[in-house]
Formats: structure tokens, sequence, C-alpha cells
């Protein structure tokens, strides 16, 4: 048997939107609703150890929600900061770090079956206008604004 070594957890935190184009051709994105709590967001996750923004954002979709590193990902500008309070533990953080920096990631998932981990316990597609009136966090509104723009853009 193999021990997986203990991570820990690095100032970074990562948002991810899956979104797809629905049936009617307008893109819909997929929120998630925790199951300890009665919030909706995006999955969202910390940094392990040297792990880049990125690295942590397809490692949290894989185990969120069994999406797979090889789908076509974009890298938002949407950035927010996130007090050091809401994450635990961070004793090994130094002291004079007071907020985490969150980088906001979209991946199209297309026909792809989300499979939620323990963490959620519902997700719902949405069109832009229900999802932005359901989520919870501000940044995780502004990560969807600039996600819709860019694909309505185009």
């Amino acid at each position: 048997m193999t021990i997986k070594p203990t991570m820990t957890r690095a100032p970074i935190n990562t948002i991810v939107i899956p979104f797809r184009k629905g049936d009617d051709g307008n893109f819909e994105f997929a929120v998630f609703h925790r199951a300890d709590d009665s919030m909706w967001h995006f999955l969202s996750g910390g940094a392990e150890d040297d792990e880049t923004a990125f690295d942590a954002a397809q490692r949290e979709a894989m185990e969120e929600a069994a999406i797979p590193s090889n789908f076509y990902w974009i890298k938002l500008d949407s950035r927010a900061s996130i007090p050091r309070t809401a994450y635990s533990p961070t004793s090994h953080w130094p002291d004079d770090l007071l907020v985490v920096p969150e980088f906001s990631f979209a991946v199209d998932v297309a026909n792809h079956q989300i499979v939620l981990s323990a963490e959620h316990d519902q997700s719902k597609w949405l069109n832009f206008e229900e999802a932005s009136k359901l989520l919870s966090w501000d940044s995780n509104r502004v990560a969807l604004w600039e996600l819709n723009e860019r694909l309505t853009r185009k």
C-alpha cells in the first residue's frame, strides 16, 4: 500500500466555471450547492504545496465534478482577494499574509456528465441571468460576467 504524503494548503484559491452550449444554442453554466451550507457557487478550492493556480483548478474540477483536464480551458482575467480567515489551517502561512488571491478559470464540458463529490449535494445548469442571481459570491458573478462576455462576443 502506498501512503500519500500530507498536502499543505497553499495561499492560492481557484474557481472553475463549467459551461456548455445548450440545445437552444445559448450558453449554460453549472452552479453547485455545497452539502454543508446553503451556498451556491462554482467549483472552488485551493492549491496544494507548489501547485500553480491552473493545476489546482484542474485538480479541483476532477475531484469535485469528474471533469477531465484534457477539455478546453479558458484562463479568465477575473481575480479576487479572499480574507485569510476563510481558510484553515493557516498557521504555516506568513503572519503578514492577510488575503489570498483567487484565480478564475472556465472549462467547456460539452456533453460531459458531471459527477458530484460529497462536497456538493446538487448542481444546476443555468443561463447567465439565472446563474448570476443564484450565486452567493461576488467574485463568482464577476468571473461569470467575464466568461459570458468572452463567449457571446465570438
